[in-house]
């Protein structure tokens, strides 16, 4: 059974959220789901004043782990446009899976948040993979397949590059039905190649 490790960043809980929908997409296509986070960087007195959500369930990820995977879906808020350094900073420690060729041939897909509507969603996803690129990764984005993406009815994330939210400038928008839903099919897309390829 193809094992997916959904891999994250989350400051406010959005992109713990959308994590745990991407989770519940590639579970319900077969696949075998661990959600972990990276660890936060930023000091616990500054952490807790700038009121983050500290309180997450997943538990912390290691770098040696990667390999164990046959997927790793990778999500971050954006910050000017790229990854967070909190998840820069876990993907800098992979310079000894990259010399090997440890992710080759691995699937790899990408996820994300934004205060505004054109906060920089697609070149964070960009900034994401680019680095599943050079470890040699299959990357998934999320095809129209996911007509929710093209609604002209309500403002939403989501992008053929990956499943998006809007989080509003103070964090106060939580994902939406249908951002949640794009994260879903994103995560089934993802458990679906990863089976075809390893079984």
């Amino acid at each position: 059974m193809a094992k997916v490790l959904v891999l994250y960043y989350s400051t406010y809980g959005h992109i713990e959220q959308m994590a745990n929908a991407l989770a519940e997409g590639a579970r319900a296509a077969g696949a075998t789901v661990d959600v972990k986070r990276v660890p936060e960087t930023v000091p616990e007195d500054v952490a807790r004043n700038g009121h983050f959500k500290l309180d997450q369930q997943a538990p912390i990820a290691t770098v040696n782990e990667l390999p164990d995977y046959d997927a790793i879906v990778i999500g971050a808020p954006t910050r000017y446009g790229r990854m967070p350094s909190q998840m820069a900073a876990f993907l800098d420690q992979t310079g000894g899976l990259w010399a090997r060729g440890a992710l080759n041939g691995k699937v790899g897909a990408a996820f994300t948040s934004s205060a505004t509507q054109h906060g920089g969603q697609e070149t964070t996803q960009f900034s994401i993979i680019t680095n599943l690129l050079h470890f040699g990764m299959v990357v998934v984005g999320l095809p129209y397949s996911f007509a929710g993406q093209m609604t002209l009815d309500e403002i939403t994330g989501c992008s053929p590059y990956g499943a998006s939210t809007i989080a509003g400038g103070q964090g106060q928008r939580q994902p939406s039905g249908n951002e949640l839903d794009g994260a879903r099919h994103q995560g089934e897309l993802v458990a679906k190649t990863a089976i075809k390829l390893f079984g």
